[in-house]
């Protein structure tokens, strides 16, 4: 044992103290008087844990035990835990606490207050007479309990692999300790158990601690769907592949979800399936049929009646009987009085359960038949009645209920009396406010529940999370407050009664329009992980206004706007098929809306644009809504959708091949007058080095996009994106993937590669999956293989399968499948359609076998431009192959073209390529010498890459004609 804790020990037994008996008010009294062992912070060492209680914390590895279970707690309240034990026997102020946890945020109080709880109701703080954490009126929290510091042996520490979605556990499970041990012996032999029983019992918290105690015993980890704002059975796959970071394309989706889930070893918790069972029931039947390895861990207040469905009954907490009155300690081991007491010291920090309250307590938790639900609600009361007037008031309330049934429905009926009950202790605005809260299918924001409760609603908010029945969800700087199913469910059912849905409803929505207009301005001033933070809970709010307004019960106006607003939210989330679903349904009614909105269809023409882009490619629907968006831009004047209008079609161009008219369109900039804008004259400048690449012009290209990327570092935009585009990259990524392919045509391997590495660390860093997928697909996966590292190209070729699944950009998952049959045939299945365009394109170059007669053309025509070279040198090599005596003038005539275009444009890499192959022809032919004055020079220009497959070829083939070795050159 340490010092500290000695010393503590120590001062209870001179204060004549037993230290699990401490009460608040005495421990307050005692910290101003007892001179502490230490008078500054405690450090902890790396290679020591700190011992607690049942718990142990990591400091170095920021984890803490609860035996041989992880306590995760979210990042604030894990700071403040830390703070507070480096202080440990101090009083620490709130203004320490803020300025430690959140050191460049401004937060209110009430964030420390709710992270504080949160810590406490995940220590089980006063749970069994323990006290860590105390506040100390008026000055702040000491964490007061004896502590001792264990060395760690080697690396320790229980590092197991997180790989799961499980939220943050903010209260201890009490009473159900026996049934999770069975759950998980249970659930690897059994594959699919559905916890059953009525609301309030207790389900989810069960299925958490089951999948808790199972983290790391999966290889390809555990995902947690909850089903309670699902009002339509067939996005149940949509949401679960969503889950699964997997994109659904049209045909079989649940075929193509099982498809994936068919290697995988994973658990499946799926939470709250009463209102989908027969939905549910079809997929988890497909899913253990077609996926062996995949178990599922399901919650309902009924059964699914699914086969191979293993049914386990949850029953109510066990409560002490009468006469454990008598014997402290006996009522005390009852989970039922565990879990009151514990919720009564939550919400009355000096509350301590005395002998003569005892019988109280016990008669309490009976009355409300053990349902844990109940029972946080009845203890959310104490502060308010006293345990004398809390049973006087249930003993009025539920003398109607027959106290000897303990069947599911009199639980259900027990249940709804406990809420009616502590509905009506409510005040009048506390019910207002608990009833237009119901509207809110997700987190939600005090500034949110004040637009749509109207006035100030802090103080009534706070009530209700006192009195269990609203529940705290805390983000690293903000918090959020959301209904519990059943509470919402109750709620909604008044606000109904009050004839207050619609009303209600309507100032939900408008906030929704608000709250999505404030998404788009912050989408690029605040990072991907706070952004999604702050925006991603009301996903599903966002879908109800939708489903409600565009299926012509609600507001149809307000839900168009909201289709189009919530654009960003929709990418982010990568979830633009289901988007573009909204947006067809928006254009659909905006088309017969009394009055013209041209600006209002620009913007919903533009996210479709996108969302068909990265959905389904250059398709006519793609393309025809970006025209339609330019033509509706130029109507109304707005030159930025203009702007978007334009890039977005050029995306489009340069994707299907179409090079030419995407430099011609790269020239329309100008004509938008955008050079005073240097955000957008920047961006501008990269798209038309972009244009100017693919077009052939190496040179031009190479100058334009050193100069962009050279302004971009002084004008201090890196990693930024210009939302104003159709089709979204960072920029630095951009910009950098497309220099690198310059490079490396223009002869500089090396540099190309470091080039294309860089671009991918920028995106990898900022994690946005469209720039992840772009620099994969165009830069450093071909460039791997074209510099001959197989081994690297192979794993970025499944790094970009990985993610362009993950983000649903289908555009690019495409294009993986097209590079695995030339890189990797392994990684992924051919695709159903033949490559066309800038895909097809690629391929060639990659395999100069897959040349065909519209390549040909396309080359002939100038059409082709970059791959030019390239395209006539496979074709020569195909007549070589076919019949070398017959088609060697044709293919000399090929070869000498293509040496032609290769130095108009500046693509030393194709010119290495052809000539080494028109080298090799002569050779054939007999004539050594000219075939070394052809190569050698070319050869020799090459100051880098020596090692790359072209270089190596080039040099045999010179060792052929002259007789040297071949580093001779």
């Amino acid at each position: 044992m340490s010092c500290s804790s000695l010393c503590w020990e120590g001062r209870c037994l001179l204060l004549g103290l037993r230290f699990q008996s401490v009460r608040r008010r005495r421990v307050l009294n005692e910290l101003n008087v007892v001179n502490f062992c230490r008078s500054a912070p405690l450090t902890f060492p790396a290679a020591q844990a700190i011992h607690f209680g049942p718990y142990r914390v990591y400091p170095e590895q920021r984890r803490v035990m609860d035996t041989e279970q992880p306590v995760r707690l979210g990042r604030p309240a894990l700071d403040i835990l830390l703070i507070l034990l480096a202080h440990a026997g101090q009083v620490v102020s709130k203004q320490t606490l803020i300025a430690g946890v959140w050191p460049k945020s401004v937060v209110e109080d009430i964030n420390l207050r709710v992270h504080m709880a949160a810590l406490r109701k995940a220590l089980g703080d006063g749970q069994n007479g323990q006290r860590f954490i105390i506040t100390v009126a008026q000055r702040g929290y000491s964490f007061v309990a004896p502590y001792s510091l264990e060395a760690i042996e080697g690396v320790d520490a229980h590092v197991v692999a997180e790989a799961h979605n499980l939220p943050v556990r903010h209260t201890r499970m009490l009473g159900r300790q026996p049934l999770v041990e069975r759950l998980v012996q249970a659930l690897p032999r059994q594959r699919f158990i559905s916890l059953v029983g009525p609301g309030g019992i207790g389900k989810t918290t069960v299925a958490l601690r089951v999948a808790e105690h199972l983290i790391g015993r999966y290889r390809d980890g555990i995902g947690f769907l909850d089903l309670a704002a699902l009002t339509d059975p067939q996005l149940i796959t949509a949401h679960l592949a969503t889950l699964l970071e997997l994109s659904l394309h049209d045909g079989d989706p649940i075929k193509e979800l099982v498809a994936f889930l068919s290697d995988r070893q994973m658990l499946l918790v799926i939470d709250n399936c009463e209102h989908v069972v027969d939905a549910i029931a079809v997929l988890c039947e497909d899913i253990l049929r077609g996926a062996p390895q995949v178990h599922i861990l399901a919650t309902s207040r009924e059964s699914l009646r699914a086969e191979g469905e293993f049914v386990q009954r949850l029953g109510s907490l066990d409560c002490p009987p009468p006469s454990a009155a008598f014997n402290r300690a006996h009522a005390l081991s009852f989970s039922a009085l565990q879990l009151f007491i514990e919720r009564a010291m939550t919400c009355q920090d000096s509350f301590e359960l005395n002998d003569a309250q005892l019988p109280l307590a016990i008669d309490i938790c009976q009355r409300l038949d053990g349902i844990p639900l109940a029972i946080e609600l009845a203890a959310g009361h104490v502060a308010q009645l006293g345990l004398a007037g809390l049973l006087s008031q249930l003993q009025s309330s539920f003398s109607l209920l027959a106290q000897s049934s303990h069947s599911p429905l009199h639980r259900h009926q027990t249940l709804r009396a406990t809420l009616d009950w502590s509905f009506d202790l409510l005040t009048a605005f506390e019910q207002t406010c608990l009833r237009r809260l119901s509207v809110f299918r997700s987190g939600f924001t005090v500034k949110s529940a004040a637009a749509v409760i109207g006035g100030e609603v802090l103080g009534a908010i706070t009530q209700l999370v006192a009195k269990s029945l609203l529940n705290v969800e805390i983000g690293d700087e903000d918090v959020f407050y959301r209904l519990l199913d059943t509470t919402r469910s109750y709620a909604l059912e008044k606000l109904d009664e009050c004839e207050e849905l619609t009303a209600t409803r309507m100032r939900h929505a408008e906030r929704c329009l608000e709250l999505m207009q404030y998404a788009g301005h912050d989408w690029e001033l605040v990072t991907t992980s706070r952004w999604i933070e702050r925006y991603a809970r009301g996903l599903d709010d966002v879908r109800g206004v939708l489903d409600w307004g565009l299926n012509g019960d609600g507001p149809q106006a307000l839900a168009i706007r909201l289709a189009a607003h919530s654009a960003p939210l929709w990418q982010e989330l990568s979830l633009l098929k289901e988007h573009g679903h909204y947006v067809r349904k928006a254009l659909l009614l905006l088309n017969v809306a009394p009055q013209p909105q041209p600006e209002l269809e620009m913007t919903l023409k533009l996210a479709l644009g996108s969302a068909c882009y990265h959905t389904q490619g250059g398709t006519a629907e793609t393309i025809d809504a970006f025209v339609s968006a330019l033509i509706l831009g130029q109507q109304c004047n707005h030159v930025s959708g203009q702007l978007r209008a334009v890039s977005g079609h050029m995306a489009v161009n340069l994707s299907c091949g179409n090079y030419q008219r995407a430099l011609e369109q790269s020239r329309e900039f100008d004509l938008l007058g955008l050079n005073n804008d240097a955000v957008l004259a920047l961006s501008t400048d990269r798209l038309r080095g972009l244009a100017l690449h693919f077009s052939g012009d190496q040179g031009l290209a190479r100058v334009n996009a050193e100069g962009v990327i050279q302004r971009m570092a002084h004008s201090g935009h890196r990693n930024r994106f210009t939302h104003g585009f159709g089709v979204q990259y960072d920029q630095s990524v951009a910009a950098l993937t497309i220099l690198a392919r310059i490079l490396w045509l223009q002869g500089q391997p090396e540099q190309a590669w470091r080039t294309a590495r860089q671009a991918l660390d920028i995106a990898l860093q900022i994690n946005h999956g469209n720039s992840i997928c772009y620099t994969l697909a165009l830069g450093s996966c071909l460039i791997a293989h074209y510099n001959g590292d197989t081994l690297t190209a192979r794993k970025l070729l499944r790094l970009l399968l990985e993610q362009a699944q993950k983000h649903s950009v289908l555009l690019f998952y495409t294009w993986a499948r097209h590079y695995a049959q030339v890189i990797d045939s392994s990684a992924a299945p051919a695709p159903a359609q033949p490559g066309t365009g800038l895909i097809k394109d690629i391929v060639l170059t990659l395999d100069a076998s897959k040349v065909d007669d519209q390549l040909l053309l396309n080359a002939k025509t100038g059409a082709a431009g970059w791959c030019t070279a390239e395209i006539l040198r496979a074709k020569a090599q195909a007549l070589l192959v076919d019949d070398p005596a017959r088609n060697a003038n044709a293919a000399q005539a090929l070869l000498l073209n293509a040496l032609t275009v290769a130095r108009t444009q500046s693509a030393l890499a194709w010119e290495l390529r052809t000539a080494t192959s028109l080298a090799q022809l002569w050779q054939q032919q007999g004539r050594n010498a000219q075939a070394h004055t052809l190569l050698a020079p070319i050869y020799n220009r090459f100051t880098e890459g020596l090692a790359t497959p072209d270089l190596v070829w080039a040099r045999q083939v010179l060792h052929a004609s002259h007789g040297r070795k071949p580093g001779s050159y």
